[in-house]
């Protein structure tokens, strides 16, 4: 059945990528890098505005963000009107970090992607728009 094949060839593909993902990144991880591109798409943020993007407790991105502060990739603030308030941002080692993740992700894609024509990279780009539903 189709949707057996593609679910095998998909959990393959995502746990390979996963995997050299991570062992190229250290010691970023895949998640902290997802936490530095969403902070750099709209800094600063509070650490709440993080869980409609991030699958896990505010627990659990307390503990993740306690982490990124200790390796200087993000920097907390107070609220000037609000000592309340936490806001996040990148620091410029985060900002490296990304950047360097960014590349790293981009040549493990590419690398994979290489192994197709240009033809049969654009067409999977866009049979996986169409049941992505974009």
């Amino acid at each position: 059945m189709i949707s057996e094949d593609f679910t095998r060839l998909w959990t393959k593909l995502t746990r390979d990528w996963k995997i050299s993902l991570e062992q190229s990144l250290a010691p970023l991880t895949e998640g902290q890098l997802n936490v530095l591109e969403l902070l750099l798409d709209s800094e600063p943020k509070k650490p709440s505005d993080l869980i409609q993007y991030l699958s896990t407790t505010p627990a659990a991105i307390t503990t993740l963000l306690d982490r990124m502060e200790r390796n200087e990739l993000i920097e907390r603030t107070r609220d000037v009107n609000d000592r309340r308030i936490v806001w996040i941002s990148v620091s410029a080692k985060g900002r490296a970090e990304t950047e360097r993740g960014r590349a790293i992700r981009g040549n493990l894609i590419e690398h994979s992607l290489d192994r197709i024509s240009s033809h049969n990279q654009q067409l999977l780009v866009y049979l996986l728009g169409k049941v992505a539903n974009t």
